[in-house]
């Protein structure tokens, strides 16, 4: 096949993967990765269109059409290179990030079949450039000024990547004993390996980047001391969103009730999954419910499967066709086993006399009008309920901005919800300080939150240059 022209195949090459039966058993990294003919034949399904929708489509603005182009003549690392101009982390994005509802959308190729695999793409350039790397970035000549950055998640890391690109000196204060954020504590293994995270990690060491582990801002120093005794002269808060939310229902309080915020940090950033080699065990029954239908939702319970629970059941309230979950999740999830109890509700966690669950009662529901977020309201159907046999509840159903920051800087204003009030520049109503990411929005996406680290950073360039 000539590299130079368009393959006009309807569907994408696919992509390798661990057979279902294996995977759901193991943390191994699921999607296994494009060979380099593999990537360029995805390639060459792009078609170059003149006005690009697919670099309108991604918040970081990625050049995808060159990077691509790059790749179909074999110029791997030219294409890493032109991927890193806007983004900080794109083997993280070639695999997290959900392309399907962004810059794959809006390709023109999916009018008439499956879109370029832009995401798949990056992730093989990403891994290509590690692969073969040589030596790490050279640290740009400092500029003289100094900014400090509140969280080392998504948001945190693209808008220090994108300053320290620039020359400034920057301190990033993490509260956790690792930094990566949601990439290291919330993403499984299978998904997104650890060790890929902090090679991206590395890499903005390299270009200057200090990260400064188990410091709580709020705590140890508050935004004022930042500003005002440590010098800095400007500050970024992307501490992302990290207080659970739960449906306070009866027995929500009983042993063997997660959030999937500890469920996953135990098992994610603490390696429970590796016990009895790792130091932290988590206790996991044979018959575990998962309450919520998001990504989180899809990563608990396809984590409780790889425990050893002989069955998984993802409890959610409205039908498959708003499941908020990106669809290779919720696939992937049902190939493994997962059981999918759609319109259903929980009302009740059933317990025995020591505290210890033995099941849950269910409301069935039906579907109304749409509601603020365009999905149709669930209702409850009048005496629907029925109860299922359960050992294990994680309820994982949104989670909220923590509001240390809040509580200890009194100019900060927020939303009644906990989200941190910005103008259009992500500027705070605290000066010198702007915020972005869940901090601001809620709990979003990963590239969502890196688009507000890059969209801080240029403006707190502008402001400390006076352009």
């Amino acid at each position: 096949m000539d590299k130079k022209k368009p393959n006009m195949s309807p569907v994408k090459v696919p992509m390798p993967e661990q057979a279902p039966d294996i995977r759901n058993r193991n943390y191994d990294e699921v999607a296994l990765g494009y060979t380099l003919d593999m990537a360029i034949e995805e390639a060459t399904r792009c078609l170059h269109c003149k006005h690009r929708p697919c670099v309108g489509g991604c918040p970081v603005n990625v050049q995808i059409p060159d990077f691509i182009e790059k790749i179909v003549n074999g110029e791997i690392e030219g294409a890493y290179q032109t991927i890193i101009e806007t983004n900080s982390l794109p083997a993280v994005c070639g695999r997290v990030c959900p392309q399907e509802n962004q810059c794959e959308l809006v390709c023109v190729r999916g009018i008439k079949g499956e879109p370029v695999g832009i995401g798949r793409l990056e992730r093989f350039a990403a891994d290509w450039h590690f692969e073969h790397m040589e030596k790490q970035p050279e640290k740009p000549a400092s500029n003289g000024h100094k900014v400090a950055i509140v969280g080392s998640g998504p948001a945190g890391l693209s808008c220090a990547g994108d300053l320290a690109r620039l020359g400034y000196d920057v301190t990033v204060y993490e509260s956790l004993h690792v930094a990566g954020g949601v990439l290291m504590y919330g993403i499984p293994e299978f998904r997104l390996p650890k060790s890929l995270v902090q090679t991206e990690i590395d890499q903005l060491k390299a270009l200057g980047v200090k990260i400064l582990t188990d410091h709580v801002i709020g705590r140890i120093m508050t935004l004022d001391e930042l500003l005002e005794e440590e010098g800095y002269e400007a500050v970024f808060i992307g501490s992302g969103a990290g207080l659970p939310g739960f449906m306070h229902i009866p027995g929500e309080n009983m042993n063997q009730v997660y959030s999937a915020n500890e469920f996953l940090t135990r098992v994610n950033l603490m390696q429970a999954w590796r016990w009895p080699e790792s130091a932290t065990p988590i206790n996991i029954g044979k018959r575990v419910a998962v309450i919520g239908g998001g990504n989180v939702a899809m990563d608990s319970a396809r984590s409780a499967m790889r425990l050893g629970a002989k069955k998984v059941s993802i409890v959610y309230r409205r039908s498959e066709e708003e499941l908020p979950a990106r669809q290779e999740e919720a696939h992937h999830a049902k190939e493994e086993g997962i059981e999918f109890l759609m319109l259903n509700n929980p009302v009740e966690i059933l317990g025995d006399e020591q505290g210890n669950v033995t099941g849950m009662r269910i409301i069935r529901m039906e579907l109304g009008e749409p509601d603020h977020s365009g999905r149709r309201r669930p209702h409850p159907i009048p005496n629907s309920e029925y109860d299922i046999e359960v050992d294990t509840v994680i309820v994982a159903i949104g989670q909220s901005p923590n509001p240390l920051l809040r509580q200890t800087t009194p100019d900060l204003k927020s939303e009644s919800w906990g989200g941190i009030i910005t103008d259009e520049n992500l500027l705070t109503s605290k000066a010198k300080v702007w915020a972005g990411g869940d901090a601001v929005t809620g709990a979003a996406t990963v590239i969502q939150a890196m688009g507000a680290g890059k969209t801080a950073a240029a403006s707190i360039h502008a402001y400390l240059t006076k352009e």
